[in-house]
């Protein structure tokens, strides 16, 4: 809007339902924690990172799948 008479362009910014940031929160963005040692996988959940969990099955630091 130059001049802030609403007479600007329509296309739509952010904040408008236009552009979207940052990485989705739906299921398919949180992936899983697999241990490298005998594949044992487990839901990631959001703030902890793999590497701070052990497999429960053999103990194992866990990574990022």
């Amino acid at each position: 809007m130059p001049k802030r008479d609403g007479t600007g362009p329509s296309g739509k910014g952010f904040g408008q339902g236009g552009m979207k940031r940052g990485r989705g929160t739906g299921s398919q963005s949180q992936g899983y924690c697999v241990c490298p040692n005998c594949g044992t996988r487990i839901p990631h959940q959001a703030g902890i990172p793999c590497y701070n969990l052990s497999c429960p099955s053999c103990k194992a630091k866990m990574i990022r799948e």
